[in-house]
């Protein structure tokens, strides 16, 4: 039976990935070449996903094309190295029933005119002739980010075979392209041009994949395809890794079928143990024919507002006091209604700050400089900035600094950044020309009136340092070391990761509490299961206990219910941690200010019951 008969009636799993699983081995080179040199390799990585369940397996071709070959010098072999990619993925299904699919990758990022139109046609028909000789079952274009370029390629490989083509789109967030064209547009016009597949691959995990995929319809005549992310790539001692779950996209595997998948696999970060979740589920499963699409409305307008004051150090404050703090991440549209409405109502909720994330996950938002500056200008309100060293070089982070410190903005808190393949231009440089270690130490200078390079700027600074700390890593005594570290380097105080269990929260206090630095512990409220889920299996630094995912999956289908929960769960926390510690830092959840509101307000009220208590115990003493 042909590739899209079964399609018809059935769903076909597909494979993940296997630049990831090269990667994991220390292959850092051209992983196409590897059909060359190492053969035997490939096969064995297209052996492990069919013997995992794939119904569909794809050659190592993804960069096989002239323009990126030519990055290693190899521009000249790209017919020897696509029909080999052929025959070792041949000789991998020889005793099952696999398709085999040539996969053909996007050339452009998120710099489309970087290569012309022509160039895209020509390298493509090399790549694409060599394919077709080999005798593929079909092809599969896949991460591409730039429509044009997919449809130009389309109709070239529509006009030249009548094989089953998949071609799917990257996008920046859910539901549109980086062209802003929205995703189910993009899939009609795909369908238009012949694409007897349609669908999605790379960029987001399963979390913001179905998110897209509730935005877009069944196709007339082509079927769906999804190739999820198995989450967002963390990045850690210069390496990047991925720590998604398999036993997540089981779970997620009936919600791929209740959009309309048909064809499900993996990409960046997928393994065999992926594939197998999702054929354990899915496998031969009978597809849906009728899905109810949601539209997703959004509406925005603006204001500005003005004050000043000049405070003591959060770092003093912190231990002097208990002291709560407050992430409002800035939006990422230019309107600032409901971030100003945000800040008003934590102003009155007692805060000590307002903290102002540095486009976090790598997503394009307003400047924390300037909204920085509002807040303190029209609220009167302490602007705590963070710095990541992902999007400035040392150039740039030193003129940001000396800008922070001609407004009078002088807390900030030093972060490496995600890296720029996790956001909204995976295509885009992270800079990292320094480590937080070293942006630390060079903000320090700065505070002795030098400049990186040691020049004299004229005048010191005054900024206090804070530094992140991630207590939820496998080893907590090498975290402590990374901080013991950043003290040595100038950090003044510390901000964590959110935390979302007691025992955690003691933990860190007994592995803590030699250090003079101050601590403010990060506290999120959950606002229902899918968040849970989402930030325990695909953000990085994240984990949430068991225990708190089940009872938020009993109330997934009562929203408000679940969030209360979230809030509860958190005025526990807020217990346990003022029982330890001074700092509370709350972060906001998708701008629901009024949740972190609450919880400041309450971690206010818990405080001053603390000192009262402590009062009435001297004097008894």
């Amino acid at each position: 039976m042909s590739f899209l008969e079964k399609l018809k009636n059935q769903i076909l799993i597909a494979d993940g990935a296997m630049g990831t699983l090269l990667y994991s081995y220390g292959k850092d080179s051209c992983l196409e070449e590897l059909n060359l040199s190492q053969p035997d390799h490939i096969q064995t990585i297209h052996k492990s996903y069919i013997d995992a369940g794939a119904d569909v397996i794809q050659t190592n071709t993804y960069a096989a094309n002239y323009l990126k070959l030519q990055r290693y010098g190899l521009e000249d072999s790209v017919k020897e190295i696509n029909s080999a990619a052929v025959t070792i993925a041949k000789k991998a299904a020889t005793h099952n029933n696999s398709y085999i699919l040539g996969t053909i990758g996007g050339n452009r990022g998120v710099k489309p005119d970087s290569i012309s139109i022509e160039e895209l046609k020509r390298s493509f028909r090399e790549q694409l002739y060599c394919l077709l000789l080999e005798g593929v079952d079909g092809l599969l274009l896949e991460t591409f980010y730039d429509l044009e370029e997919l449809e130009t390629i389309l109709t070239i490989a529509r006009k030249e075979t009548k094989l089953p083509i998949i071609a799917q789109v990257s996008h920046q967030e859910p539901g549109f392209l980086q062209d802003r064209t929205p995703v189910n547009d993009a899939l009609t016009r795909l369908e238009a041009l012949g694409a007897d597949v349609v669908g999605l691959n790379c960029r987001l995990g399963p979390h913001h994949m179905l998110l897209a995929l509730e935005q877009i319809e069944l196709p007339s005549y082509a079927f769906l395809s999804a190739y999820p992310n198995a989450s967002l790539p963390a990045y850690t001692d210069g390496k990047f890794h991925y720590e998604g779950d398999a036993d997540y996209f089981r779970k997620s595997a009936q919600s791929f079928r209740n959009e309309g998948v048909r064809l499900l696999g993996g990409c960046c970060g997928t393994t065999p143990a992926h594939i197998k979740a999702f054929a354990t589920e899915l496998k031969n499963s009978v597809p849906i024919v009728e899905k109810v699409v949601k539209l997703k409305q959004k509406k925005i307008i603006v204001e500005s507002l003005a004050a000043k004051r000049d405070l003591a150090p959060l770092q003093q404050i912190v231990k002097e006091r208990p002291s709560v703090i407050v992430e409002l991440d800035p939006p990422r549209k230019l309107d600032t209604t409901k971030f100003f409405e945000g800040a008003k109502a934590l102003k009155e909720a007692g805060i000590d700050a307002i903290t102002l994330a540095d486009n976090s996950l790598a997503t394009v938002r307003i400047s924390n400089e300037s909204l920085g500056y509002l807040v303190k200008q029209d609220l009167g309100m302490r602007p705590l900035i963070h710095i990541a060293c992902r999007d400035r070089n040392i150039i740039g982070l030193q003129s940001h600094l000396m800008g922070l410190h001609t407004l009078g903005m002088n807390d900030v808190l030093v972060i490496t950044g995600d890296p720029a393949r996790v956001g909204d231009f995976p295509g885009a440089s992270s800079v990292y020309d320094v480590s937080s270690f070293e942006l630390i130490k060079m903000i320090k200078a700065m505070n002795d009136g030098l400049s990186y390079s040691g020049k004299d700027l004229g005048q010191k600074t005054a900024f206090s340092i804070a530094a992140a700390f991630n207590p939820n890593v496998r080893s907590l005594e090498k975290a402590v070391k990374r901080m013991e570290k950043k003290v040595e380097f100038g950090a003044d105080y510390f901000i964590t990761q959110p935390v979302f269990s007691e025992e955690k929260l003691i933990e860190v206090y007994e592995n803590t509490k030699h250090l003079e630095a101050p601590i403010y512990i990060g506290l999120m409220p959950l606002t229902g299961s899918k968040n849970a889920e989402f930030l325990h299996n695909e953000v990085p630094g994240i984990k949430i206990a068991d225990s708190i995912r089940e009872r938020m999956a009993i109330l997934n289908d009562h929203p408000q219910q679940a969030t209360r929960l979230g809030i509860e769960i958190t005025k526990s926390l807020i217990d346990t941690a003022l029982d330890l510690f001074n700092g509370i830092y709350l972060i906001t959840p998708f701008l629901r200010y009024e949740l972190t509101a609450e919880l400041a307000q309450y971690a206010n009220q818990r405080a001053s019951q603390v000192r009262r208590n402590n009062i009435a115990e001297n004097i008894i003493l």
